[in-house]
């Protein structure tokens, strides 16, 4: 039985969906979430999220944030978030290109921050283009 998962930016709702599996990676370590639950909430760390549905996965970018998880429903609320399949390459590249720069030359938390954003969008990305191969 699915439960409801929803990841919701300041912007807008990433995802509402019915799912049957999320694994992300918080704070204290990684996390896999079933239906039935108990229920918690945790922060999480800028990393990959992967929901579960049927027997498709899909990746979502998580640039930090929180979890509340419910039996029956879990919420992410993320300062960004973005599916996978809608990262723009050529932007993630260049931002990651900039935030190596910008660690290099300042070295401070927030152009970290941004570098860590930047290499999550990276994996994201290459995840996506790994699988498109192994389905030809």
């Amino acid at each position: 039985m699915p439960f409801t998962l929803e990841v919701i930016t300041p912007d807008r709702v990433v995802m509402r969906e019915s799912v049957d599996f999320v694994q992300a990676r918080g704070e204290e370590g990684e996390l896999g979430i079933l239906p039935g639950h108990t229920p918690f909430f945790t922060a999480l760390a800028t990393d990959l999220m992967i929901v579960r549905k049927g027997t498709e996965e899909e990746i979502v970018a998580v640039m930090g944030g929180f979890m509340e998880v419910r039996p029956d429903h879990v919420t992410v609320l993320a300062p960004a978030a973005e599916r996978a399949t809608e990262i723009d390459e050529m932007r993630a590249r260049e931002a990651q290109d900039q935030s190596r720069i910008s660690v290099d030359r300042e070295k401070t938390v927030e152009s970290e921050a941004a570098l860590q954003r930047a290499l999550v969008r990276m994996r994201a990305i290459e995840i996506v283009q790994m699988a498109k191969r192994l389905r030809k």
